[in-house]
């Protein structure tokens, strides 16, 4: 029953490499989850400023890849948010309520040992296509 609730699965082409064993987001049924998205910019290179900077980035590449999965900010029920550094979550806090700032979705925050390419953060989410 499971396999027939599955959509689609939705791939960001720079991410679709060899040997990058995840998708961009995955769509069941109604619903779409994201995988975490960091700081980068069309290069694929971590943006320069440090926390605010990675953030704005990371908020903007869920919001993108939101839209292309069929979703929107709007929609997003549930974020998870990864930081390098604990110490960094009122900045990260900041520029996260830029990209909500009337619709606040349920969210976790933690720290973390380290993320890919030396990010200070890492930001996925879930979210209603319905």
């Amino acid at each position: 029953m499971f396999a027939r609730t599955f959509r689609s699965i939705l791939r960001r082409p720079f991410l679709a490499v060899p040997g990058l064993p995840f998708s961009e987001s995955v769509a069941a049924g109604d619903w779409l989850f994201l995988s975490g998205q960091i700081g980068t910019d069309a290069s694929g290179a971590l943006v320069p400023g440090g926390i605010a900077a990675e953030t704005r980035q990371a908020l903007a590449n869920l919001r993108a890849a939101l839209v292309r999965g069929g979703a929107s900010l709007e929609r997003v029920v549930k974020v998870t948010v990864m930081l390098a550094d604990i110490a960094e979550w009122p900045a990260m806090n900041a520029e996260y309520l830029r990209f909500f700032p009337r619709h606040l979705p349920a969210r976790s925050a933690f720290a973390t040992a380290g993320l890919a390419l030396g990010a200070r953060v890492e930001i996925e989410c879930i979210a209603w296509r319905g």
